[in-house]
């Protein structure tokens, strides 16, 4: 394939990811305004409430963090799942098997322990970069 063209697709992706970055951006800024009103028009805020919020700044510090270092910690999805089993429990706990519970709660566990084993890792990586740098040197 041509450099040019390369060149091209690169800058083609990078616009257009830049672009949906910010269409999620902007929607979830909307979202939580229209979350953030629902809350002042109902006078009421549950705990679901208040994990639907953080679940918005996740997203938002994903988007942020994004346009920082233009990757995406593993771990901030990993954690927004999380927010969002536990949201899930609180809005279904009445209703549901206790079973389902549980599945919900092993599956936070999982995501946990991912998300511990993602941070060793990033450690490891850091560790090993810092090692090559000073080597160089």
């Amino acid at each position: 394939m041509p450099k040019d063209v390369r060149t091209l697709s690169s800058r083609v992706v990078q616009v257009s990811e830049n672009a949906i970055l910010l269409v999620i951006g902007l929607a979830t800024l909307f979202a939580a305004g229209v979350e953030v009103k629902r809350l002042f028009d109902t006078g009421t805020v549950n705990l679901s409430d208040l994990f639907l919020l953080f679940i918005y700044a996740e997203v938002l510090g994903m988007v942020g963090a994004f346009y920082k270092s233009h990757r995406i910690p593993v771990t901030l999805p990993i954690i927004i799942a999380m927010t969002a089993l536990c949201r899930m429990i609180i809005l279904q706990s009445k209703d549901i098997d206790p079973v389902n519970i549980m599945y919900e709660a092993g599956g936070i566990l999982i995501l946990s322990a991912a998300a511990l084993l993602m941070s060793y890792k990033d450690k490891m990586s850091l560790e090993k970069v810092k090692l090559r740098q000073d080597q160089e040197e």
